[in-house]
C-alpha cells in the first residue's frame, strides 16, 4: 500500500470504519512510513480535542423555522398535484357514467362472437340422422330416392317374409355419386354386392355441403330386411 491510498483510510482506521483487510495494510504501512504515521498522530490528536467540545445548543425555534419551510416547499411543489387530481376527478365525472354501457357492450359482443364460433367450428355434425335438418354450415350427405326399379332379393323395411338385415355405409363424392361402400351388417356375397353395385348406381344422393359447396367424402347409412326372392 503506498501513502496515497494510506492517507484516504488514516481517519476510518482511526475510526475503526474500515474493512478488517485495509486495517491491516494501514497497519503495516504506518510501521514503516514516518509521514503517514505523522499524519495518523495528527487525527487521534484532533479526535481528542474534539471530544472535549461542548456541544451547541440548537436555537429555540428551530423546529418552528423547519415546519415553516417544509410548509413552503409543499405549496409551492403542491399545484401540479393539486391540478393533476382535479383534472383526474373531472375525468372521473365524465367517463364513469359512459363506463357500465360501454363494459355491457363489450361483453355482449364476445358472447355474440362466442356463439358465432361456435356455430360454425363446433356445431358441425358428427353423424347422419334421418329426418334431421341440420342448423349449422355443414350440411350432411343424405339419400334423395333408390332406385325406382326392384332388385330381386332386397326389399322395403315393409316386406314380409324376413330372413335377415343388411347395412351399409355409402361415400360419395361432391357429385352425390357413391364412390365405394361398406357392409356393416348382413351377408357380404358376391350375389348381395351385384345387386347393390346396380342398386347404388341408379339412386340419387344429395352431397355433403360445408358453407354452401358441395364436397366429397359425405356418407350416408342404408339398411334393407333381406327377404326370399
Amino acid at each position: 500500500m503506498n501513502c496515497r491510498a494510506a492517507k484516504r483510510l488514516l481517519a476510518g482506521y482511526l475510526d475503526g470504519a474500515i474493512r478488517p483487510a485495509d486495517r491491516i495494510y494501514v497497519r503495516e504501512h504506518v510501521g514503516s512510513c514516518p509521514n503517514c504515521r505523522e499524519q495518523l498522530e495528527r487525527y487521534r490528536r484532533l479526535a481528542v480535542c474534539l471530544a472535549h467540545v461542548e456541544p451547541a445548543a440548537p436555537p429555540v425555534d428551530l423546529a418552528v423555522r423547519i415546519r415553516l419551510t417544509a410548509a413552503r416547499s409543499s405549496s409551492r411543489a403542491g399545484w401540479p398535484l393539486r391540478m393533476w387530481r382535479r383534472a383526474t376527478l373531472v375525468f372521473e365525472n365524465i367517463l364513469e357514467p359512459m363506463a357500465l354501457p360501454a363494459t355491457g357492450g363489450v361483453l355482449t359482443a364476445m358472447v355474440a362472437f362466442l356463439f358465432t364460433v361456435q356455430g360454425i367450428l363446433v356445431g358441425v355434425p358428427v353423424g347422419v340422422i334421418q329426418n334431421d335438418l341440420p342448423t349449422s354450415l355443414m350440411q350432411p350427405a343424405r339419400l334423395e330416392s333408390l332406385a325406382p326399379f326392384p332388385v330381386t332379393g332386397i326389399t322395403d323395411v315393409d316386406a314380409h317374409g324376413v330372413d335377415g338385415v343388411l347395412i351399409l355405409e355409402a361415400t360419395l363424392n361432391e357429385q352425390g355419386q357413391v364412390v365405394t361402400y361398406v357392409i356393416l351388417a348382413g351377408p357380404s356375397d358376391p350375389g348381395v354386392r351385384r345387386q347393390l353395385d346396380q342398386l347404388l348406381l341408379f339412386s340419387r344422393f344429395s352431397p355433403q355441403l360445408s358453407f354452401g359447396r358441395p364436397t366429397a367424402g359425405g356418407r350416408v347409412v342404408l339398411n334393407w330386411v333381406l327377404v326370399r326372392g
